[in-house]
């Protein structure tokens, strides 16, 4: 055989295995960016807390307007369609806070699925509460550690008759702020069972505040006994609220989420100036496509 022919052959071989190696390569490529692509597509959608109140107090001491989280739209779509930005008069507005710690078997994490391994995705809720006695009294008790999950306790935030700002369990934190409970919603009803031994219930996607009931009003179940809250306290809970995501179909009380029959607060509470001051210290942005 001439030298010239085997090289050729060898180089034929050469190109062969060259261009299988190749096949075998691309093939690989195609796998992978397939199995990442199921992979992110199978996600579930995760809950922004950073919907809720941030403890930005801050804020309230500086003059300039801080962006904050995209609304989600009742549609699902990945394109937002507005955000609220605080005003001017959320600015000028000065409440005192405190930040306080809680035990910690009166909070937990907040649960991506529930006891069936469901994933959630549940868009944030606040829940408007009344201490029932003083704020301090309820703050004692959310101190105390409690091995009973049935007495187990917490609130995200307080609101003294002053209209002082206590700021209690973070934001992302599960605060154990009702039992029993569902939210009957534009989207319908929602709840979550994250412990089998206990009702399902709301807190998995719920921002709890409470009001301290005035003291002429402690343990009263009915509003001809209850005198209400101070004008403080309405100014701060719009405030607090305020620089939340989330919208006011989304607000609700204790009373209305309760399934036990058995919660009734916040008692007298007045909706309708509530609602005004908020969109005195918030208002809506529509974001241009």
């Amino acid at each position: 055989m001439r030298f010239t022919d085997w090289a050729t052959r060898v180089m034929f071989i050469s190109l062969m295995f060259a261009a299988l190696i190749i096949v075998l390569l691309i093939g690989r490529g195609v796998q992978v960016e397939n199995n990442t692509i199921t992979s992110n597509t199978s996600k579930p959608e995760v809950t922004a807390w950073s919907q809720y109140p941030q403890a930005q107090f801050q804020s309230a001491k500086e003059p300039k307007q801080k962006s904050q989280a995209v609304i989600k739209s009742p549609v699902k779509t990945n394109q937002p369609l507005a955000r609220y930005i605080t005003t001017q008069a959320f600015a000028q507005y000065r409440p005192n806070y405190q930040i306080v710690s809680v035990d910690p078997s009166n909070y937990g994490e907040r649960y991506t699925t529930d006891v069936n391994g469901k994933p959630l995705n549940n868009q944030p809720i606040i829940v408007l509460h009344e201490t029932g006695y003083s704020a301090s009294s309820a703050i004692n008790f959310f101190q105390v550690a409690h091995t009973d999950e049935n007495v187990q306790a917490s609130y995200h935030a307080l609101i003294k008759l002053d209209g002082t700002v206590v700021y209690l369990v973070p934001p992302d934190k599960r605060a154990f702020g009702a039992g029993n409970s569902v939210f009957d919603g534009s989207e319908g009803v929602e709840t979550v069972q994250t412990n089998p031994n206990l009702p399902p219930s709301v807190n998995n996607f719920a921002y709890h505040v409470s009001l301290e009931t005035p003291p002429d009003s402690y343990d009263s179940g009915s509003a001809q006994t209850h005198s209400g809250y101070t004008e403080a306290q309405y100014h701060s809970l719009a405030w607090l609220i305020a620089q939340s995501q989330v919208p006011e179909d989304r607000i609700t009380t204790h009373k209305l989420v309760d399934r036990s029959s058995k919660k009734v607060d916040p008692i007298n509470f007045d909706g309708n100036k509530f609602l005004k001051l908020l969109s005195l210290y918030r208002q809506v942005r529509p974001i241009y496509r």
